[in-house]
């Protein structure tokens, strides 16, 4: 299995199987941060998690009207704020490093795509 690094406008996202700790990244194109495998996995079904919700609960929005919506596990908060078609992202993890990360709703789709293929096998 090789390294994966994925990236369009304003995110990036990558695997790296062969890393002693950190074998996953999250970014945009000013910062990035490495994960831990289960952080990453957690990242990644988190977004899938709330991209989920919010795409049931956009019948039941009117056109103007935004949404927050948040999930955490042990390791990460995450929130999505915005409407159904465009959202942005934010991410707190809650491990030992402690850091915070930002994407704006035009990258949260193709981060969302991304995320949704990069392990798979």
């Amino acid at each position: 299995m090789e390294r994966v690094l994925k990236s369009g406008l304003g995110w990036r996202i990558g695997w790296n199987p062969a890393a002693p700790e950190f074998k996953g990244l999250v970014g945009t194109d000013d910062w990035a941060i490495e994960l831990t495998e289960a952080e990453l996995n957690d990242f990644c079904r988190l977004l899938t998690q709330l991209a989920d919700t919010i795409r049931q609960i956009a019948t039941e929005l009117m056109d103007e009207e935004k949404i927050t919506c948040e999930a955490e596990s042990d390791l990460l908060w995450m929130e999505v704020e915005g409407y159904p078609h465009a959202y942005s992202l934010r991410f707190i993890l809650k491990t030992g490093r402690c850091a915070e990360g930002k994407w704006d709703d035009s990258a949260v789709a193709g981060l969302l795509k991304a995320s949704q293929m990069l392990k798979v096998f």
